[in-house]
């Protein structure tokens, strides 16, 4: 065989070529992951031309990201209004952000009932803004989530609000802590000051730019259900796809950081605190270490602009030693108690909050006596996916019981609001109905968090 032939002639075949993307998702742009990494390496470092990054490649992944059924905002345009001209579309708004003509639209508030009667406000940006801010959140995490402390779960990829319950359990069962301070901010998104969200950004964005985008959405415009129109001074419309991450790193500077480097610091015992958004609880071995702190908390978040809600701020003994005493507290919708496990021993447990549990059962037998009327399957199907859901959230170790009870509710509506379907009464009897819940036809309770198996399908 010619030698000079096989080097100069024969080569290997060409590598096939691949997008240029890279990261834990298949279709992440590069410069993401590369941000990301910069950010990681360098905490002081400071992102100049971010602005630049909002171009079409990150649009439309931003795109294959974005809830396409969430409410249309005032312009009343649909996801698949937008996705019959995708490219053109995308291709017009990144030309207006290039132009510095980008402007940010009314956000339309709705209010959802909550648990106590009160209502929670939510704010519904346009799609478009919806798809701008998705591209900046990405950006905004990318640089972050390099910084965010463990404590913190709310909002963030890979950390759930199970993932905070299990790690505040385990440091109230074995850290040594015997006091607890629970806290939640009145009216958070609604009081986030303007002026120190931004400065918070500046700490790691050199970009007027991009800053400047940020700021439209916080100053944008809310179209109350009246009509009438407010220009907020401070927060961020709950429900805009940015507000989380903004949400976060306010806490960050403002709670994580002080309690990470003041609170542990001048503590004599041992401190912990697990924080879901604005939601959070702190552990204390010693009882004087907790009550500086409850003291002091509401003077650091009134520097912030922030006033704690009394009602839902407390310092209390939490201990083994407490058994049986009525010392409970609630985070994210569970009742944590001391009690004894079936071998005696002191363990904390968790149940679905009480009232949490009533307004569930609520809007199940809501749902069941307005839906009744459908075909067989349909009902079984829509039943099956609410009562799913609730296992998949509350279905926790230790919380039989509560599940339990929620599920028996929901077979007695379904029992009672079949039978009285075109005004008829007592179509079957309960025996008849028993028999085919016990056949399968709902999905019966099962612990579905905490165990090997993975959520209800």
């Amino acid at each position: 065989m010619n030698k000079g032939k096989d080097l100069t002639e024969v080569r290997s075949p060409q590598r096939p070529l691949v997008p240029d993307n890279a990261g834990p998702e298949t279709d992440e742009p590069t410069f993401l992951r590369g941000i990301a990494i910069k950010a990681k390496i360098d905490k002081r470092h400071r992102f100049q031309n971010l602005y630049r990054c909002l171009n079409e490649e990150l649009m439309h992944h931003a795109w294959r990201h974005l809830n396409k059924d969430a409410a249309s905002g005032v312009d009343k345009v649909t996801a698949q209004v937008y996705e019959a001209d995708l490219q053109g579309n995308i291709q017009r708004l990144v030309e207006r952000l290039k132009a510095k003509r980008y402007r940010a639209k009314l956000v339309r508030r709705v209010y959802i009932p909550k648990e106590n009667g009160k209502q929670r406000p939510l704010g519904i940006p346009t799609l478009e803004d919806r798809l701008v801010q998705l591209a900046c959140a990405k950006l905004l995490t990318a640089i972050h989530e390099q910084d965010f402390l463990d404590c913190s779960y709310g909002y963030r990829a890979g950390r759930s609000a199970h993932d905070a319950i299990a790690e505040l359990t385990k440091e109230l069962q074995f850290g040594g802590h015997h006091y607890v301070v629970e806290a939640d901010i009145r009216g958070f998104f609604d009081h986030m000051a303007h002026d120190w969200l931004l400065k918070m950004l500046e700490r790691r964005i050199d970009d007027r730019a991009f800053l400047g985008l940020i700021r439209k959405w916080l100053k944008a415009g809310i179209l109350e259900t009246d009509g009438k129109v407010i220009h907020p001074e401070t927060g961020t419309p709950q429900g805009g796809i940015v507000s989380p991450v903004l949400a976060n790193l306010y806490l960050h500077y403002a709670l994580d950081l002080w309690f990470k480097r003041r609170v542990r610091r001048h503590s004599q015992g041992k401190v912990a605190m697990t924080r879901y958004a604005d939601d959070w609880v702190c552990a204390f071995q010693n009882e004087a270490d907790a009550q500086r702190f409850y003291r002091t908390l509401p003077k650091r978040l009134n520097k912030f602009g922030l006033d704690v809600a009394e009602e839902k701020t407390n310092c209390l003994h939490f201990s083994p030693t407490r058994l049986g005493k009525g010392n409970r507290f609630s985070f994210l919708g569970f009742e944590f108690y001391w009690d004894k496990d079936r071998k005696g021993l002191p363990r904390v447990k968790r149940r679905t909050v009480p009232k949490k549990l009533q307004g569930a059962c609520h809007r199940i037998k809501t749902w069941i006596k307005a839906n009744r009327h459908l075909p067989k399957a349909e009902f079984v199907s829509g039943l099956n996916r609410r009562l799913k859901g609730h296992y998949n959230y509350y279905g926790i170790i230790g919380n039989g019981h509560a599940i339990n009870r929620f599920y028996r509710w929901a077979m007695d509506c379904t029992f009672k609001w079949l039978n009285r379907r075109g005004g008829k009464r007592n179509s079957f009897t309960w025996e008849v109905f028993w028999r085919a819940v016990k056949r399968g036809l709902f999905h019966p309770p099962r612990i579905v968090v905490g165990v090997k198996r993975k959520v209800y399908a």
